[in-house]
């Protein structure tokens, strides 16, 4: 063989696959376009995934068309060997040409079997709960007890550090750290109430035998059953995240709006007895709105008029007194401090200290402050949280050993009666890790319909067919086949993860169906050449010969796609570690959904292919054949 005719056969073989490849690759990267359009966590989470695939098949999909070419005319010398050399080949074809046979004789009976599998794939997904993300294990626990809001200092520490005693007590635990109140942090508006502790854990080889972190968690919340504090278990990092995205420090919160904050407590307060009792509910607890302590001192109007004095005196005496007055500035060296100046901690933190307090008078000298003014302890707001300039209430509560989206739909089905009964200016709101799941089910609802759209221009573009089109398109919803099944059997609900994992499986479906295509118009185009485009001399045992050595005779190209995805993914399904709970809902529909679309490719798109164009022959007297290798 010469040189230019070998390049001859590799510039025909390139324009052959050429259009299939870079169409295969621009589908690919359109698929993850919801991807893209993910915001909050899960965009943050995954957009550099979406970019990163996009980035290379971009690449790829060029160098596919150009250097790929190139490369062949240089490495492909010397003698080639055909594919009935190739032992492996061999059995691949040995074991497949059978099964194919079998398929296409049995016609009715191999579209039942993969429309039945179908049809049960969709109450197996519509069977399985959801949830926002798949929970990170950390390797830490944050333990986030909320007590009564009048709460002392003292009474706080000694607390903190009975909690910690308990904590420690428990063998898989290693350190304990506790935090009450706020950090040295203005941005930190935690009460003297809220505890924060953080408990590190042993590595898992020194835990008792068969313990896992939910035991864990459920031994330190029986011992911790301490009265007037209601326990919260949750992680630092997610914890921090859902703090500072939605304002709700548990996975759930439910906010009650509305004008009155007594009005706001007891309408939480009913709302929390109806949630009792739903399972997958745990650590369930009203903010408190009010229980907070104040100091309240009255001035008397009448008393301070007998002894001449006018309010703004007695303002000034309790400023100066409890709130710290300054009366000058001391400057060390570049730095500038005002001095203040107020009573005793000891003198503050006593009523009746704070009474004697004496004021002095024009005429009758120091009096005592409870002349002059009714000092009192009382009840009040321990915070006060608005938001969209509304007051806000919220029940606290956080979801295990159940999937969100089950729990929350029960909670809410509970609710109803309630909400339509509300007061005129109040309403609810559910937020935390329930608002980030609605969000997402929004965005890839609104976008899936559009990648699918996109994917079809892609193939359209591809093969200048509907037909064809949508013979590659087909296999999307028998991929879904494998994706279900691998992600019930293991347990895992619907996520935005589990969602990415089929946005990436939709492009290796097509992708592979692409090829089959491909090599099966080829076929057709053989046998066109051989024995013209008539239904006078093609015979249906002659389409079904091509068709079927259009199918195994490019087996191995076949099987290399298929087989390039399973070995990147299968390995996910044994790594351990942290991160390895995100990354298998990611793979599992991947996994799946490439064993069932490549069986499916493999063996009922052929027969497809070989009804169609029977029915072409039969109606048209002719086939209709397409050049898909310019």
């Amino acid at each position: 063989m010469t040189t230019a005719e070998r390049i001859k056969i590799i510039e025909a073989s390139c324009k052959q696959v050429g259009r299939g490849v870079f169409f295969s690759t621009l589908i690919i990267v359109a698929s993850f376009l919801p991807v893209f359009m993910l915001q909050g966590q899960e965009g943050k989470l995954f957009g550099p995934l979406a970019w990163t695939k996009t980035f290379i098949l971009a690449i790829d999909a060029i160098l596919a068309v150009t250097l790929a070419p190139v490369l062949i005319s240089f490495f492909l010398k010397g003698k080639l060997s055909s594919d009935d050399r190739n032992p492996l080949n061999r059995f691949l074809e040995r074991v497949y040409r059978p099964i194919l046979n079998w398929c296409t004789t049995w016609r009715k009976t191999t579209i039942g079997i993969n429309i039945i599998a179908l049809l049960i794939s969709i109450p197996l997904l519509l069977s399985l709960g959801s949830e926002f993300m798949p929970p990170l294990d950390e390797g830490t626990i944050l333990f986030m007890p909320v007590t009564l809001p009048d709460v002392s200092n003292s009474e706080a520490k000694q607390l903190l550090q009975v909690q910690d005693r308990i904590i420690k007590s428990v063998p898989e635990v290693k350190n304990v750290l506790g935090k009450a109140g706020r950090a040295n942090t203005a941005t930190d508006n935690s009460p003297i109430s809220m505890v924060e502790t953080i408990i590190l854990l042993k590595p898992t080889s020194e835990w008792r035998k068969g313990i896992k972190k939910e035991d864990i968690i459920n031994e330190l919340n029986s011992k911790l059953q301490i009265p007037g504090v209601v326990n919260g278990w949750t992680q630092p990092i997610i914890n921090r995240i859902n703090m500072l995205s939605t304002g709700i420090r548990t996975d759930v919160g439910l906010k009650v709006y509305g004008q009155n904050l007594d009005t706001i407590y007891a309408l939480s307060n009913q709302m929390k007895q109806a949630l009792q009792g739903v399972n997958g509910v745990k650590d369930l607890y009203v903010d408190p709105i009010t229980g907070g302590k104040y100091l309240d001192i009255q001035v008397n109007k009448d008393a301070i008029g007998r002894y001449g004095l006018s309010v703004d005196d007695v303002n000034e005496v309790v400023e100066s007194a409890l709130g710290g007055m300054n009366i000058t500035p001391t400057i060390e060296g570049r730095r500038r401090f005002s001095v203040n100046l107020r009573l005793a901690q000891d003198y503050r933190s006593n009523l009746d200290e704070i009474k004697r307090t004496l004021v002095q008078t024009m005429n009758y000298g120091p009096i005592p402050l409870s002349s002059v003014a009714d000092i009192k302890i009382s009840d009040g707001p321990a915070m006060i949280q608005s938001e969209n300039a509304l007051l806000r209430g919220t029940v606290l509560f956080n979801v295990r050993d159940r999937d969100l989206g089950s729990t929350v739909k029960e909670a809410q089905g509970r609710l109803n009666t309630m909400v339509k009964s509300l007061p005129k200016g109040y309403f609810i709101e559910w937020s935390g890790q329930y608002e980030n799941l609605i969000r997402a089910e929004r965005t890839l609802k609104l976008i899936l319909p559009i990648v699918l759209v996109i994917i079809f221009g892609c193939l359209y573009f591809a093969f200048h067919s509907i037909r064809e089109a949508f013979f590659s398109l087909i296999s999307i919803p028998f991929a879904l086949i494998g994706g279900a099944y691998m992600v019930y059997f293991f347990g895992v609900h619907l996520s935005v993860a589990v969602a990415v994992g089929f946005i990436a499986l939709f492009g290796i479906a097509v992708e592979t169906g692409i090829v089959m295509v491909i090599y099966l118009n080829d076929a057709m185009q053989q046998l066109v050449a051989l024995k013209g485009n008539s239904k006078e001399t093609i015979t249906r045992e002659d389409l079904r010969t091509y068709v079927m050595n259009g199918a195994v005779k490019r087996l191995r190209p076949k099987l290399m796609t298929v087989c390039v995805a399973l070995f990147g993914l299968v390995p996910v399904l044994w790594a351990t570690g942290t991160g390895s709970d995100v990354m298998l809902p990611i793979v599992l529909p991947m996994i799946g959904g490439v064993l069932t679309s490549s069986t499916h490719i493999l063996l009922v798109t052929p027969l497809i292919f070989l009804m169609v164009k029977e029915y072409e022959l039969r109606k048209h007297g002719k086939l209709e054949v397409l050049d898909v290798k310019e």
